[in-house]
């Protein structure tokens, strides 16, 4: 770490304000995304594959990219590799908002990819590199908490934009924010890199191309099975290139990523409670927002306002989790976290097509009460584990788990939601209304028959997607008390880490 870095005891909560704009454009572009996408595939002309390609091209080079761009993060510089990423991040928004043609907005999305990943692993580990443990805890909820108001307060900003302007303007509202962003890191943000290290070529390549393939495989769950055709050749590639990705990192003098994290049991066992969370929790807005829409008639707006509760609840739940974390340890936080977001989807379990908002409201405050106790402090117990020289690639390791448990819970459930949607439709419905909800109330033509049918088969098959994220998240609860450690014992472990990074260090020079 440079000296620069010594000075943060005047600057850190200013750094931590750069740190959550630059997190908070990669949450509104996404989720703003969602709400455009009708208005944009008309006024483009985008067939159903073009959108998907829209949607799939982001997240396919975010994730390719994230542990390549952590690993820069530590050899260049922290703070430089997050700038370029707003630079690139905030230049393809502009571009975007100039798009005419389908081809144009999935090209202008890749760049937005790399600027993404770029962006990411820098802004999480410069706040451990910033924040002491003493202070990380609140750090760690107030980042948490901004990126919860961005992804909920993203979809009402989408539709006011949408409704007063254009699809464009999604786009370009990005632009501002990154110049601030921009202006606050150049002139408030010290630097801060890792020990010089010899670069590994190898394992970036391997890297990138096996986190691809494999999120390019759970996108194309739902349509192409997990082993059929061009699914079977994909899934190949993503085996053999992260398993050749895993030995080549324990036998290479300089790894790009320190596997030896993944000894220290509250990393491992945070990222992976972390990942089925991230599981249980991926279709949940998904499902949720069709179920605002399409059975309760919601606006894009008000849909988007409907998830408030789920806001407020969630900036309760980190305030509260840092004085429990701090009196209590995180593994007990984050059980009782987990625990409450277990009760949530439970509750959306008993939802129907007649039961209003009323339950999906609490149902939202709880998930948010959960979310807001156990997710900055199963965070913050991982990221402490990572020594200061390995902060950018560590944080993009875990990134790169919650990524791609994200994708996952997406594939998985909404494979079961269209699955149990065409099954509990009647057996004489019209074929396109068998494949969604939306398909369903477009060809249904005043027959309120079928509209009902349709809202009825969605909610049976919403609790039966529910059902599998209560026990994701139970799964993890239990994974998290049972693998996890608080007090002496983690530090110990944490010692252990620190002193075989230095000893790798000294072996590479």
């Amino acid at each position: 770490m440079e000296a620069g870095t010594q000075a943060r005891t005047s600057r850190r909560w200013w750094i931590l304000v750069v740190l959550c704009l630059s997190t908070l454009v990669l949450v509104v572009d996404s989720m703003a995304l969602t709400v455009a996408v009708p208005a944009m595939t008309e006024d483009i002309g985008a067939s159903a594959q073009d959108t998907q390609w829209i949607l799939d091209s982001y997240i396919l080079v975010f994730a390719g990219l994230l542990l390549t761009s952590g690993s820069l993060g530590d050899r260049f510089g922290r703070r430089k590799v997050m700038l370029i990423g707003l630079l690139v991040f905030g230049a393809a928004s502009l571009a975007a908002s100039f798009c005419t043609s389908p081809g144009e907005v999935i090209a202008v999305r890749v760049a937005m990819g790399v600027g993404g990943a770029l962006i990411m692993p820098s802004t999480l580990s410069i706040l451990i590199t910033v924040f002491d443990e003493e202070e990380r805890g609140r750090a760690m909820a107030a980042w948490s908490s901004v990126s919860m108001l961005g992804l909920v307060g993203s979809p009402v900003l989408g539709g006011v934009l949408i409704d007063h302007f254009s699809w464009q303007a999604i786009f370009f509202i990005n632009v501002p924010v990154v110049a601030l962003a921009l202006l606050a890191g150049v002139t408030l943000m010290p630097e801060s890199k890792a020990p010089w290290q010899k670069a590994d070529p190898l394992g970036a390549v391997l890297s990138a191309a096996g986190m691809t393939a494999l999120v390019w495989w759970i996108i194309e769950l739902p349509q192409h099975g997990a082993f059929g055709g061009r699914s079977s050749v994909t899934l190949a590639v993503a085996v053999v290139s992260l398993a050749g990705f895993v030995l080549w990192e324990n036998v290479t003098k300089a790894p790009m990523v320190p596997l030896v994290l993944f000894r220290h049991r509250n990393f491992s066992g945070g990222s992976l409670s972390l990942a089925l969370v991230q599981i249980g929790n991926g279709g949940l807005l998904l499902v949720l927002t069709q179920y605002l829409q399409f059975v309760l008639g919601y606006s894009a707006v008000e849909a988007g306002l409907a998830f408030l509760p789920l806001a407020v609840a969630a900036l309760l739940g980190n305030g509260v989790g840092v004085k429990l974390a701090a009196a209590y340890g995180n593994r007990y936080v984050i059980l009782a976290g987990m625990l409450v977001m277990v009760a949530c989807f439970a509750l959306l379990t008993t939802v129907d097509a007649d039961s209003g908002f009323t339950v999906p409201a609490i149902a939202l405050g709880l998930l948010g009460l959960g979310a807001g106790l156990a997710m900055p402090a199963a965070v913050g117990a991982l990221m402490a584990t990572i020594p200061a020289d390995k902060a950018g690639v560590g944080s993009a390791l875990n990134d790169t788990i919650q990524q791609a448990g994200t994708a996952l819970g997406i594939a998985i459930l909404g494979s079961l939601l269209s699955s149990g949607f065409a099954a509990e439709m009647p057996a004489g419905s019209p074929e396109e209304a068998r494949h969604s909800i939306a398909g369903a109330l477009a060809v249904a033509n005043g027959d309120s028959g079928l509209v009902r049918a349709a809202r009825e088969a969605f909610t049976a098959s919403m609790s039966t997607t529910f059902t599998v994220s209560a026990i994701g998240v139970l799964v993890a609860a239990v994974v998290a008390t049972l693998v996890m450690r608080d007090g002496r014992r983690g530090a110990d472990d944490g010692a252990e880490i620190d002193a075989e990074s230095v000893k790798e260090a000294e072996l590479v020079a």
